[in-house]
């Protein structure tokens, strides 16, 4: 009996912690992370890399990663480049509504533009 309860619980999120001296938010056992380097005076984030161990793949950390970065990023108010192919291949067709934190040249050069009073 106590198995088949089991069956249709929900396996418990991972734990995410942010590691800011290394750049990354990483699993507890810090074995799957994923990489980032501070850009526009630490305006934007550029996400580099994201690593899952073999052992670990199909669980779906790489997506907690992501969404640990993502939601980081919004609430620090900074912008993110997907320069990792997880990230600007995989996890942002699946989550599109992440698209709106996505740094853009032309949202910057507009924004540039609005402050020295060329466009308003």
């Amino acid at each position: 009996m106590a198995a088949s309860s089991a069956i249709g619980s929900s396996p418990v999120p991972p734990k995410i912690a942010w590691n800011e001296t290394q750049r990354r938010f990483e699993t507890e056992d810090k074995k799957a992370y994923v990489e980032y380097v501070l850009r526009q005076d630490g305006k934007v984030m550029d996400i580099v890399h994201t690593f899952v161990p073999s052992s670990k793949r199909g669980l779906g950390l790489a997506s907690h990663l992501c969404f640990a970065a993502f939601n980081h990023a919004k609430s620090h108010s900074l912008s993110i480049i997907p320069s990792c192919s997880y990230v600007s291949d995989t996890f942002l067709p699946r989550n599109p509504c992440w698209n709106s934190l996505l740094y853009s040249e032309q949202r910057r050069s507009s924004n540039i533009f609005a402050k020295i009073g060329l466009f308003s």
